[in-house]
């Protein structure tokens, strides 16, 4: 559907002008191109198209609007003409002539005549004859009007079109597209005008931006028309991205780490848990914390793995909490929590750092969470580096809820959800049985079977699945489904399903399908629930004819890319939220397997025919393996076309006639003789005829087409579900538009092209339009019975996306600037994944296409093609990318042969056109093909007009001469063991190939050599192939002597077209040189500079081209050089080298390296340095500088690559190559003089840096231009806050007097009494270095905390609207928290101290060092401010799977410098006060003699260590070594940790430039074999001793010269001060008056007095000259950072891992030389000692116990009650009160004390215990542990296990102080639901309350079983000696014995007693009453007894 617009004329205009038309329909608008200089008459006729999606609409409007054109002002609008299109909709074609109405409505006479025509739609495509719509007489005018327009475009040429085309303005398109009328082709977009000059010139942009934007400003560029002219910079079309070597499947090392830190909350009574971590089938185990709900662990688990990356990310991680599990118990399970390893993997950083895991019992999913562990989860694969935050005292008491273990977005309370997975049937599947035992069968029962005997296996979050085996079926049905029961949103990504046929062997996979969860739900607030189907999904593998053992099984378990089709799979999908409490739910999450509804067949979509047809139209680079047997092509879709497999081919469906549905069967031509003539009616031909290739040179053959090329096409039947795959292809043409355009705005940054910034603000419009463009699109067929919910969700949601990413897009063009175009460049590659991810359909409808390349009838080799990029649709969007057009595909071998460098060679490369659509559509199958053929029909079918052809032959053929222009190479692979290669290029057009020269020994290689390729002919219309070009491969190889060359790498191009009729010229000739990445595999290995261009022979032949001038290189023979006006404009520049010295030279063929030298190469020329006359004494050069002259290239992109070469001089004038080094862009090395005429410095001072420096005033109010820097910065002082005055330099000036800040704290206290006690002003006594060390990493925290909320504050203020909408719903609330925090922390902050150290409130001042998160040299740029240092690489470059880096070929290094310059420079440099010219520009450099140094390492600790033991620990200790001293600090290990402290310094004097690379490593020490290395770090000392930085011994904060903080650097601060400014040549120091100091014309004032031990003041200029060093960097000229007194992080990798940091290594290096004063005494940074303690706890009484017990006489309830006590974690030291028996009120009373002394360390608020792990230990081990305090309440039973009744933890740092009494102790006070005052008896000292005891009931709530009153007495060691008590109630100072009532003993101790109380207090009446009643029984039964005997008598009368 298309609406089209004809603009003829507009009459009647007044004046004489430039006219613009501009034509708009539904917001799209258009200009027509600028008519200049017209009278009353613009005669515009031009034709504007726009695509329609939905039908237009009878009351829509079309608006034409004429403007007076003006460069400089906006556009004048003329007048506006409005037009309703009822009449077009109905009539579909007007003409109308009509005025026009001006800006009031008024009409004015200009009148305007327009041609509107609607095409609707009717499923075909329309076509027109030649007058139908534009009238015959608007031909004549083709060649004025395209000339008219052309000629807009900057360089463009006449147009060479033939009469009968017209030219079209496209919708969205600046490229105009032809569209012939009469041969009725799709619309090709023209690529006509992919030679534009990439830079467009001003006045080009002007006009532009009148064409297109309204308005001037050439930024405001809009549209793509823009893009369009400036594609050219990275032109896809001249660099083809071809990907050759499959990635996926190949394994990796991969390390996943694990930190269980402790667990909280677990549910139970009185456990002893251990947390049990499994990846994948690996697992490991804590160690068992007994009788706690609260364990502390802190271990560490390594799992290392070398798997592909696929498998790795679907390992599940899962941790599991287990209760009592001993070694013969496997104990009960608590909670589990699993993820797969790909969410961590996608995580920031790709870890989890100190997060809570949820535990959740996947057995009883009706319960709640059965507790929290905290723990670090990270994944590394090789090459990834994790910052791991830094690890120091963890105190902060974690807020659970907000650091859960879950990804952004998943809400923190998951629901139980089922999955349900239904499994309805299959097709299509393999035979995996041999055929023997079954035709043996047949002879035998005369039954055919078929060989499978497939079921489905479902695998998700570690659990699987399995449907029923259908026995024998090739289509089998199931109607099953497999339900899955997991929490929602589950944290695994991907479900896998799988066909496996069951065999009694083993059952082997036939193919795999993943589900990716998050292709098929959304999260969003619109979002869905997993929903899938029912749909077909299709499965590959390996090929399909069955073999025993299949060395592709792997392509079917789903790694690796399948290389054939295996079957299809229908399947559903569906997720249920469970209610979980709904009794009837079964509560456990086995998987269960049920019948499934079974779904109609055509639920999938109708089954239609479709057609797919392809043409061979070249075949060459075959590997000459396959060279001499016959080769054919084979193309299968589906089983359609496999010529094995025929067994299986599903056969045509009969259309099956439903009511409705009469129109099905006239669609399908004769279908009614359906089966009977298969042949008669259209048989597939589906391979090729075979033929013999040709040899092209002595590695590739081709196959000989020349002009008649063979053809396939193949029927096939797939449900119609073109919509998914149309929608797919409108987001996949979107995201290669703005692919293309960012690798264009990347290229222009990287080339350092003009306008970056519109190139992308281009590209940006371009993603808006697309994005309105979808939504216009997506939205038809909505009433398709097929559809299923998925579809229709996923449509929503795309739409969403893609409205809010359109809105993005134009938000961010806005915003695009010249200084933001990197960071909008970040963003906008987010889109691009996004869309990217969009458009991957998770419901497959047509399988892919597969091209095998057979030799013999072996399959040799693949290509796979998407079957939606063949997709054929009238609407040009939806077309697939490859749908008519011819493709290049390189064919690859299959599988795993595929890896290496088996699949760097080409099997064959393919020029293949290609179509796929419905049959019904079918006569446009060979419209994209070049034209000029004849079809040749088979012989069968003809008469039938619509049979396709079997092959073309072509009779247009144009002839063509190729040059290529091979200039140079750079940072080529080795490939020789020398470390170089003797480097040569082939280079392949169609099937001629031609070679440059060799050249030897090199890297870099310049061939400057022409190829010329001649009589090459080129089949098709020659206009096509000039848009289109062949691509020319280039592949560079290795010379060797023997045996054949070695491949180093290959790269595309496409060349540039010269026809006979365009003149060789500017700007499209000559060509110009461009780099190409030349790959080899997926890895870059380097660039090859060179361009290309094909021009047509005329008729005149080969006298037409443009003449091969410039000179023949005689001295090269026959070689032609690159012509002038290629090859790059030279000018002299002077390379001037520094040479230092050589290190670390390794042996050369096992001699070692005594004479060396270092050879300078560069463009043919180059210098020698001088010879080392004995490495080993001194390995420096003697002559420092020398130099040479060479021809450059102006353009210093094109500047070759410097070689340096080292090599050994030997006897008899041998030399050996020892190593060598390219230097690949010189760029950093280029001086440029600088600017006198710039403005000088003052002007621009750099003040404020970081907040740091305040400057009082201007510098202009200081009339000298000095800068002040004044130290102490006025503050405003607002009320009520004290201003704390923090001065850079001396320990507090406080300006505020200290009473009042005395009486301000008091305040504070009585305002807020629950505040914590504020901590006092430290004492200086007690601080030591660690004080220091700790205070500066929380610091480090805390900027780096604040770096993240201003980072986000920032993006806040600029682009809060599209943040939103990039990430997804990115939690706004976080953000928000984080900016909140950021202000507090701003008001907490008050002094503007030293940046941000400013204090907080409750920080204590103590001094701080830089505690850098990595190693110094990062910071400071490796310290090659001047001094650079190259490796020297030898030997051939390793592979990736190899495993060898480029570590190992390094053998020795390089020091020295390049200064390269365009000479003559200017005078005045050389006419600088004390300018040396032998040392050139190296001016000021010190002398490389050899030096005596005193090296001093300080180790602070190590961190997260890599486990060396089995048990899951390592004994560290520190090994270092230097030059010939090798220090081993073995006696001093520290058993089992992984997280040592080390806290030790070494001295070693060495002496540079022999021993200047210092290594540190960590060993494990081992009782028995060697030590094992776990990681080690070299720091080259050399580097840091020369380097302007100083980082000999970095500069102190303060200056104080006893203390904590002594200054340790022998030389003081003012003279450092001084020498600086000698050597810099700066003026100063200039010290007074007291308190400042001038420097330059930089001024820094601070205190001038300084304190001694005694506390006497005395003056000093020390703190100024300090201040002057601390901010060094802004000293005119010399300035650069120094570096501070710091402790760097270094990571520890170990060789055999290369690439995964092994653990973190904190140190410092000092260096001081010899031959200045020694420096004083190392610091002493020893590992503080645990202080010894004693608490002591006296539990008094307990009240309100839990009753458990029942009498046994009575039936009462009472408890027999004891209580017990522990501090340190594992119940060592527990100790227990005496029992108090039978309370019946739940009252106890005990006085019992216990001791517990313990090791504690204020520092880290940890308890330390040494002890041996297990008795068959050799050491103790130390741990530490947090300072809790349990007290437990028991039941005491005699013969039973005593009862659990409840428990307390107190924390001793932070506990809620104790209720005064029994009736005011709650339970909320233990679970913090109420704010209780917490206090520390480290603080208190004494403490004494009453405590609420909890333990959990059945429903997992807590519940309050008792309440203790108890005393807490904390005392030293010391106090406790001098003041002993005795344990329980003994002596020295006992406690009184416990009243306790006579009930509360023993019955059977104390029978008697016993038996009293029972009698006479309890039930005295009650026996009183049973002894009457026994008496009175007793009356009656002797009554009874007596009464006969007295009757008698009296009877008798007795």
């Amino acid at each position: 559907m298309a609406l089209f617009v004809h603009l003829k004329t507009v009459s009647e205009l007044r004046g004489r002008g430039d006219r613009i038309a501009k034509v708009t329909f539904r917001g799209q608008a258009f200009y027509s191109r600028v008519l200049e200089n017209c009278e009353d008459v613009a005669d515009f006729d031009e034709t504007f198209r726009w695509p329609v999606a939905s039908s237009i609409d009878s009351n829509e409007i079309l608006e034409v609007q004429i403007f007076n054109y003006s460069k400089v002002f906006s556009n004048k609008l003329i007048g506006t003409f409005r037009m309703v299109l009822q009449k077009v909709v109905e009539e579909n074609h007007v003409e109308v002539t009509d005025t026009l109405m001006d800006d009031n409505n008024a009409v004015i006479k200009t009148s305007l005549c327009v041609e509107v025509r609607y095409q609707a739609t009717d499923g075909t495509v329309g076509s027109w004859d030649d007058g139908d719509f534009l009238g015959d007489e608007s031909l004549q005018e083709e060649g004025k009007d395209s000339q008219e327009t052309d000629g807009l475009l900057p360089g463009s040429r006449p147009s060479s079109r033939t009469p009968g085309e017209k030219s079209f303005r496209r919708a969205g398109r600046s490229v105009f597209s032809a569209m012939k009328l009469g041969k009725n082709r799709p619309h090709k977009e023209e690529l006509q005008r992919q030679d534009e000059p990439a830079v467009l010139e001003m006045e080009d942009l002007d006009r532009l931006a009148i064409r297109l934007g309204d308005g001037l400003d050439p930024d405001s560029v809009s549209l793509a028309s823009v893009t369009a002219l400036t594609t050219n910079v990275s032109n896809k079309r001249s660099k083809p991205d071809i990907k050759m070597e499959p990635c996926a499947g190949r394994p990796m090392d991969f390390q996943v780490s694990i930190t269980v830190i402790e667990a909280r909350q677990l549910v139970g009574l009185n456990m002893d848990p251990v947390v049990c971590v499994e990846v994948g089938d690996d697992k490991k185990c804590t160690s068992m914390k007994e009788s706690t709900n609260c364990p502390y662990y802190n271990e560490y688990f390594v799992f290392d793995f070398h798997v592909s990356p696929d498998v790795m990310f679907d390992k599940i991680i899962k941790i599991s909490v287990i209760h009592s599990k001993n070694l013969l118990r496997s104990g009960t399970l608590v909670g589990s929590f699993k993820m797969d390893v790909g969410t961590v993997y996608s995580q920031p950083e790709h870890q989890f750092h100190h997060k809570w895991a949820i535990l959740s019992d996947p057995d009883d999913i009706s319960a709640g969470l059965k507790g929290y562990v905290k723990c670090d989860v990270a994944v590394v694969g090789k090459g990834d580096n994790i910052k791991t935050p830094h690890k120091a005292n963890e105190t902060d008491d974690d807020d659970i809820e907000g650091n859960l273990l879950l990804p952004e977005g998943v809400p923190p309370e998951r629901q139980w959800a089922r999955f349900y997975v239904k499994i309805y049937r299959a097709e299509g599947l393999p035979r995996m049985n041999t055929s023997l035992m079954a035709n043996v069968k047949k002879a035998f029962i005369g039954e055919n079977k078929d060989l499978v005997d497939p079921y489905v296996q479902v695998s998700f979050a570690g659990q699987k699945g399995k449907t029923s085996v259908q026995k024998s079926s090739y289509e089998p049905l199931w109607n099953e489904q497999v339900v899955f029961t997991d929490l929602f949103p589950p944290l695994c990504k991907r479900m896998k399903v799988q066909i496996r046929d069951s065999d009694k062997v083993n059952d082997v996979a036939i193919g795999t399908h993943f589900i990716d969860l998050r292709k098929i739900s959304n999260d969003g607030d619109k979002g869905f629930l997993p929903t899938l189907g029912p749909a077909w999904v299709n499965m590959y593998g390996s090929t399909r004819n069955y073999t025993l053992l299949d060395e592709h099984q792997d392509l079917n378990e789903g790694l690796g890319e399948g290389v054939s089709f295996r079957a299809r799979l229908m399947l559903g999908l569906a997720v249920e939220i469970l209610d979980t409490s709904n009794p009837e739910l079964t509560s456990s999450t086995e998987v269960q397997v049920e019948q499934a509804t079974p779904v109609s067949e055509s639920c999938t979509g109708k089954t239609e025919e479709f057609f797919l047809f392809g043409a061979f139209l070249e075949a060459s680079m075959i590997d000459r393996k396959n060279g001499d047997k016959p080769i054919t092509f084979e193309v299968t879709i589906g089983n359609y076309g496999n010529e094995v497999d025929g067994l299986s081919r599903p056969q045509r469906p009969q259309p099956r006639k439903e009511p409705g549905d009469e129109e099905e069967v006239d669609l399908i031509q004769n279908s009614s003789d359906d089966e009977a003539d298969e042949g008669g009616d259209l048989a597939s031909v589906s391979s090729t005829p075979p033929m013999r290739p040709q040899i092209t040179d002595r590695n590739y053959f081709h196959l000989p087409y020349l002009d008649r090329k063979p053809c396939i096409y193949i029927r096939s039947w797939w449900p119609d579900q073109r919509r998914r795959l149309y929608n797919a292809n409108i987001m996949d043409h979107i995201a290669d538009k703005l692919e293309e355009g960012l690798n264009d705005v990347q290229e222009m940054i990287k080339t350092e092209k003009s306008y970056p910034e519109r190139r992308l603000r281009g590209v940006l419009e371009e993603l808006s339009c697309g994005c309105y463009r979808f939504l216009s699109l997506a939205d038809k067929d909505q009433g398709h019975a097929s559809r299923t919910r998925l579809d229709r969700e996923r449509l929503k949601s795309c739409m969403r996306e893609l409205e809010s990413m359109g809105q993005q897009a134009k938000t961010l063009r806005a915003q695009v600037k010249r200084h933001t175009v990197r960071d909008k460049l970040r963003l906008c590659q987010n889109f691009l994944q996004k869309l990217r991810f969009l458009a991957d359909e998770p419901q497959h409808s047509i399988p892919d296409v597969f091209i095998w390349m057979l030799s013999n009838n072996k399959r040799v080799a693949y290509a796979r093609v998407p079957s939606k990029d063949l997709l054929f649709s009238v609407v040009e969007e939806e077309l697939g990318k490859d749908c008519a057009k011819v493709k290049t595909l390189f064919l690859k071998l299959p599988g795993k042969r595929g890896f290496g460098s088996a699949g760097w060679t080409v099997q064959a490369k393919l020029e293949l056109y290609l179509w796929l659509g419905l049959s019904k559509q079918r006569r446009d199958f060979l419209c994209g093909l070049p034209c000029g053929f004849e079809e040749v029909k088979a012989t069968q079918g003809l008469g039938l007009h619509s049979f396709p052809p079997i092959s073309l032959v072509y009779t247009k053929k144009q002839a063509f001469q190729l040059r290529v222009h091979m200039y140079q190479a750079r940072s080529l692979f080795a490939a020789d063991s020398s470390g170089l290669s003797d480097p040569f290029a082939r280079v392949f057009f169609i099937n001629q190939s031609q070679c440059t020269e060799v050249l030897n020994e090199t890297l870099c290689p310049t061939w400057d050599q022409m190829l010329v390729f001649d009589n090459l002919e080129l089949y098709g219309e020659a206009q096509e192939l000039r848009d289109d070009p062949p691509i020319i491969v280039i592949e560079i190889y290795d010379q060797d002597t023997m045996g054949k060359a070695d491949f180093m790498g290959r790269t595309f191009a496409k060349p540039l077209v010269k026809m006979a009729d365009e003149g060789y010229c500017p700007p499209r000739f000559p060509p110009q040189l461009e780099y190409y990445q030349i790959y080899r595999g997926n890895a870059t290995a380097g660039d090859l500079l060179a361009a290309f261009e094909l021009l047509q022979i005329g008729p005149a032949g080969k006298a037409d081209l443009p003449p091969i001038n410039g000179p023949m290189d005689m001295d090269r023979g026959p070689i032609m050089p690159v012509p002038m006006g290629i090859r790059p404009v030279l000018s002299k520049y002077r390379i001037e080298v520094l040479f230092w010295g050589l290190r670390d030279l390794k042996r050369v063929n096992l001699a070692q390296v005594d004479r060396p030298r270092v050879d300078i190469e560069c463009a043919g020329k180059g210098v020698q340095s001088s010879l080392i006359h004995n490495y080993k004494k001194n390995p420096n050069f003697n002559t420092l500088v020398k130099w040479f002259e060479v021809d450059l290239p102006e353009n210093e992109l094109l500047h070759p690559p410097l070689n340096i070469r080292v090599v050994d001089c030997r006897a008899f004038g041998r030399y050996t190559l020892v190593g060598s080094h390219a230097v690949s862009s010189l760029r950093r090395f280029i001086y440029r003089p600088p600017d006198r005429s710039a403005p000088s410095w003052n002007t621009t001072v750099r003040l404020l840096r970081d907040g740091r420096v305040l400057c009082n005033g201007a510098p202009s109010s200081h009339p000298t231009g000095e800068v002040v820097v004044n130290m102490e910065p006025e503050v405003t002082v607002k009320k009520l806050e004290t201003m704390v005055k923090l001065d850079a330099t001396s320990d507090a000036v406080i300006k505020v007097d200290v009473a009042d800040e005395e009486k301000e704290k008091k305040k504070k206290k009585k305002k807020g009494s629950s505040e914590e006690p504020e901590e006092e002003e430290p004492d200086e006594s007690m601080l030591d270095w660690w004080s220091k060390y700790f205070a500066s990493i929380d610091t480090m925290k805390e900027q780096l905390r604040q770096q993240e909320a201003s980072g986000i504050d920032l993006e806040e203020k600029e682009e809060v609207d599209n943040t939103e909408g990039l990430k997804g719903p990115m939690k706004a609330r976080e953000k928000a928290k984080a900016v909140k925090e950021e202000k507090k922390k701003r008001s907490q902050s008050p002094g503007a101290g030293q940046g941000s150290e400013a204090p907080e409130k409750k920080k204590p001042k103590i001094d701080e060092l830089k505690v850098y998160p990595k190693e110094l040299e990062s910071e400071f740029d490796n310290f090659e401010d001047w001094l650079h240092t190259f490796n020297l690489l030898r030997g051939k470059t390793g592979d990736d799977e190899d495993g060898s880096t480029e570590e190992e070929r390094i053998v020795g290094r390089f020091k020295g410098s390049l200064c390269v310059y365009k000479v003559p420079l200017p005078e005045d440099i050389s006419r600088e006060a004390g300018y040396d010219p032998t040392y050139g520009m190296f001016q000021g450099i010190p002398s490389n003699d050899p030096i005596n140094v005193l090296v001093r390492v300080y180790v602070v600790r190590a961190t997260d260590l890599h486990p060396a033991d089995i048990n899951g620990k390592a004994d560290p200790y520190i090994a270092i070594r230097l030059g010939k001293t090798d220090i081993r600090d073995k006696e001093n290990y520290i058993s089992k940790q992984l997280n040592p402290v080390f806290g030790k310094s070494f001295d070693i004097e060495a002496s540079f430039p022999m021993e200047s690379m210092l290594t540190v490593a960590v060993y494990d020490w081992d009782l028995v074999g060697t030590d094992d290395l776990i990681g080690e770090t070299k720091i080259d000392l050399e580097n840091r001793f020369y380097s302007k930085h100083r980082a000999t011994c970095g500069i102190a904060q303060t200056y104080s010269i006893h203390g904590y903080n002594i200054w340790r650097d022998p030389m003081k601060p003012s003279q450092i001060l001084t020498r600086l400014c000698k050597e810099g040549k700066v003026d100063g120091p200039h010290f007074g008056p007291p308190g400042r100091v001038k420097v330059s014309n930089r001024v820094f004032t601070g205190p001038s007095e300084i304190e001694d031990e005694n506390g006497q003041r005395k003056p000093t200029e020390e703190h100024v000259a300090l201040c002057a060093l601390r901010h060094w960097e802004d000293i005119p000229r010399v300035g650069c950072r120094l570096v501070p007194e710091h402790v760097e992080t270094r990571p520890l990798l170990n060789p055999d891992k290369p690439g995964i940091e092994q653990g973190r290594l904190e140190l410092w290096v000092d260096m001081f030389p010899m031959d200045m004063p020694a420096p004083g005494t190392p610091l002493d940074i020893s590992p503080r000692k645990p202080k010894k303690y004693e608490l002591r706890v006296i539990v008094w009484n307990t009240d309100e116990v839990v009753l458990e017990d029942d009498d046994f006489f009575t039936g009462e309830k009472s408890s027999d009650i004891f209580v017990r006590g522990w501090l340190k974690g594992q119940q060592e030291d527990k100790q227990d009160t005496d029992v108090h028996y039978h309370s019946l009120t739940g009252e106890g009373n005990f006085n019992w004390r216990y001791l517990f002394p313990f090791d504690y360390l204020a520092a880290e608020e940890k308890i330390v215990i040494s002890k041996k792990e297990s008795m068959f230990s050799w050491d103790e081990t130390e741990y530490k542990i947090p300072a809790r305090l349990t007290l437990q309440i028991w039941d005491a039973d005699h013969f039973s296990a005593d009862d659990f009744l409840g428990a307390i933890e107190l924390d001793l740092n932070r506990f809620p102080r104790g209720a005064k009494t029994a009736k005011q102790c709650t339970m909320e006070m233990a679970t913090g639901e109420v704010d209780v005052p917490l206090v520390s008896i480290f603080k208190q000292k004494r403490v004494k309350g009453w405590w609420p005891l909890l333990a959990r009931n059945e429903n997992d709530e807590f519940e309050l079983t008792g309440k203790v009153e108890a005393e807490l007495h904390l005392l030293t060691a010391e106090e406790a000696e001098k003041n002993p008590v005795g344990l329980a109630r003994n002596e020295p100072d006992p406690l009184e014995k416990p009243n306790r009532p006579d009930t509360a003993f023993v019955w059977f101790l104390n029978p008697l007693k016993s038996i009293k109380y029972l009698i006479c207090t309890r039930y005295k009446w009650l026996i009183i009453k049973i002894v009457l009643a026994l008496l009175g029984l007793l009356m009656l039964a002797l009554f009874l007894y007596s009464l006969p005997g007295y009757m008698v008598k009296k009877l008798l009368g007795a």
